[in-house]
């Protein structure tokens, strides 16, 4: 399979304190080796980053250190391939444009027997299961919707789309307008909100820690999202199984889950994706 990472803030914030410890799980710290995108949103364009190579010791990771771009929303994926070969063609995250901004998506999971009816609007360029997901989505909302709706009905149009598709398999993803930022888990995904007062933060996978106290306003919020948690000492929250939400401005805004809710143990989720093919 493969992890996720998303970030989506109130301001413009470089990511790659968490990139750095993200990377590292291409290769040294994990075994997700077959290729890694980045993508961050600058107003109404987008830098977009893709390697075939492993994270861990890829040129391209190395020149998103140095560069240290600041975005109010960035989603990044290291892959672990279960659906088409290695390539840049297959390699997350994947863009699109619809009503006149671009639209990001990086899936992590299987789906099984989903093969929807070629679209007008959106059609794949590579072989992923991900990849048709994320124009599935695009074809359903574009066909509905001449232009963007407002967060709340775009989020109930999108809901049942998630639905539909999680029927197919594993289905954990994070997609952004650059606007709002969308995660939904099936089975492994987290997040935490990093705001005032800020304090250190020290890395699982590297031996880095940050004082953001030193590096943030009082008024900066950060919502980091990711497949584990990426930090030692602070408290990460799990998304429930089936859960979509809605972040804006480094907040949650909306949330739809399942009651009771359902969470899933590392070593549970873990197994869940093996017993369908999918390597973690």
């Amino acid at each position: 399979m493969c992890q996720l990472l998303g970030m989506n803030c109130n301001t413009p914030t470089d990511i790659v304190f968490s990139f750095e410890g993200f990377r590292r799980r291409g290769g040294l710290t994990d075994h997700h080796v077959d290729g890694f995108g980045i993508g961050f949103f600058e107003q109404k364009g987008i830098r977009l980053f893709h390697d075939d190579k492993p994270s861990a010791n890829s040129p391209v990771a190395d020149l998103v250190k140095a560069y240290q771009i600041k975005s109010e929303n960035v989603i990044a994926h290291i892959r672990k391939a279960t659906s088409g070969r290695t390539s840049l063609a297959n390699t997350h995250p994947f863009v699109r444009e619809m009503w006149g901004s671009y639209w990001m998506f990086a899936h992590n999971g299987h789906l099984q027997n989903f093969a929807p009816a070629r679209g007008r609007y959106y059609r794949t360029v590579g072989n992923t299961d991900s990849e048709r997901a994320f124009c599935f989505i695009l074809e359903e909302l574009r066909r509905r919707f001449d232009d963007r709706p407002g967060d709340d009905e775009l989020f109930a149009a999108l809901a049942p789309l998630v639905r539909e598709i999680r029927s197919h398999g594993l289905f954990n993803f994070i997609l952004s307008d650059g606007q709002v930022m969308f995660a939904h888990a099936s089975t492994l995904l987290h997040y935490i909100v990093r705001q005032a007062p800020f304090g250190e933060a020290r890395l699982l996978d590297d031996d880095i820690a940050v004082d953001f106290s030193a590096v943030t306003t009082p008024n900066d919020r950060v919502a980091v999202i990711a497949t584990l948690p990426l930090t030692e000492n602070e408290t990460w929250r799990q998304f429930a199984c089936d859960e979509l939400a809605m972040f804006r401005d480094g907040a949650i805004v909306r949330r739809e889950r399942p009651e009771p809710p359902r969470y899933l143990t590392a070593e549970e989720g873990l197994a869940l994706a093996r017993a369908v093919g999918a390597s973690a």
